[in-house]
């Protein structure tokens, strides 16, 4: 591995803060209300770090950076907090921005570990920098499409905006789906609205539409559409990315917030550190957390047990990946070499298919685990 030089000062013991720079999207286009949960629980872990003493006596402070899903700001943002000095990057829950970032900390030799975003090719070539928390898409998606197989849909539609996530998840889709019997037809959302989407499933007699599109436009106003067509009311609506996991779904979608499946990275069930970290979440957040707060928790308990091991250089952070073994909310993260993953990754990652129960839409019911 190509070291490059620690920054002055990065091993002080004067009780100066060590430092993590936090990639979080805050403002629109962002998932505003994906990058709260995160840092809600990159924030709550910290503070339980520092109350239990910090990193071998020093404060943890977080240098919090937001990206708005923008990849250029993004990369910006680690050049400066490369700059400043921190010992590592966490966060990010845009898969477009995260690849953005974690270019740029393998350039720099900055050790990022990536909470939320799933994109296999994190990085273009294999790095020794970068980990992640989450489940690659590739694992992910194909979790979903087994549930569509055993609800009984084999002809699936997408309706896809242009992106290399939305691109690469029906890739997955339809690799995985066509030597199984099913197909999928993808319904572009640059040109079409969403009354076309309707008429487009009628003629492709479609039994599931997949929402591979923004939140909450246009992935609203196509749930709108397709629920309120008699033509369509058999018809299942899914969103593997997630849409429908956070509050702001229900608030805009009511009724029609539910029975539209999602993935979902938890679990079925909480350990007893997962059990009191999701109380604290939920009087942090004045909701129910997402999975995201959760990865965000989890990010930050491993960096802080990698500094405090092994001090707050870089290069030894960036090595000690394979050597991790953390209890996390979510079951004990260690990180290994997956094949077709570029970077150290969790390979036993919890997936589930959720959704929300028609009858009370707060609650979520569990249709499929991995």
């Amino acid at each position: 591995m190509n070291t490059p030089p620690s920054p002055p000062g990065a091993e002080r013991t004067d009780g100066s803060s060590v430092q993590i720079g936090a990639l979080v999207p805050l403002t629109r286009p962002g998932w505003v209300e994906a990058g709260r949960h995160l840092l809600a629980g990159l924030e709550l872990a910290v503070r339980e770090v520092n109350d239990a003493g910090g990193i071998v006596g020093r404060p943890l402070e977080l240098v919090v950076r937001d990206t708005a899903a923008d990849p250029q700001r993004a990369a910006a943002a680690v050049d400066e907090l490369a700059r400043l000095g921190v010992a590592a990057l966490a966060g990010e829950y845009h898969s477009v921005v995260a690849r953005a970032a974690a270019a740029r900390a393998d350039a720099l030799g900055l050790p990022f570990l990536c909470s939320s975003a799933v994109l296999d090719a994190l990085t273009e070539q294999p790095t020794a920098w970068v980990a992640r928390l989450s489940p690659p898409q590739s694992r992910g998606w194909q979790v979903y499409a087994d549930f569509l197989l055993g609800a009984g849909h084999s002809r699936i539609a997408v309706a896809a905006q242009p992106s290399v996530y939305w691109a690469t998840g029906t890739s997955i889709l339809r690799d995985y789906l066509a030597p199984r019997g099913g197909t999928v037809v993808e319904l572009d959302m640059s040109v079409l609205t969403p009354t076309a989407v309707c008429d487009e499933l009628v003629d492709h007699r479609a039994t599931a539409l997949l929402l591979l599109v923004g939140h909450p436009e246009p992935a609203v106003s196509i749930v709108k559409s397709v629920r309120h067509d008699q033509r369509l009311a058999e018809i299942m609506i899914g969103a593997p990315a997630g849409q429908p996991e956070f509050a702001e779904w229900a608030t805009l979608l009511g009724d029609d917030s539910a029975a539209i499946p999602f993935l979902r990275y938890l679990p079925e069930r909480l350990s007893p550190l997962g059990a009191r970290v999701e109380t604290a979440l939920r009087e942090r957040l004045a909701e129910a957390p997402s999975f995201v707060a959760f990865e965000g928790y989890d990010t930050v308990a491993v960096l802080a047990d990698v500094l405090r091991s092994h001090g707050v250089d870089r290069a030894r952070t960036a090595e000690s990946w394979p050597r991790v073994a953390v209890e996390g909310t979510r079951g004990q993260i260690r990180f290994s070499r997956t094949p077709g993953i570029s970077v150290w990754q969790w390979a036993r990652t919890p997936i589930q298919v959720v959704d929300r129960d028609p009858a009370e839409p707060d609650r979520f019911r569990i249709l499929h685990t991995a």
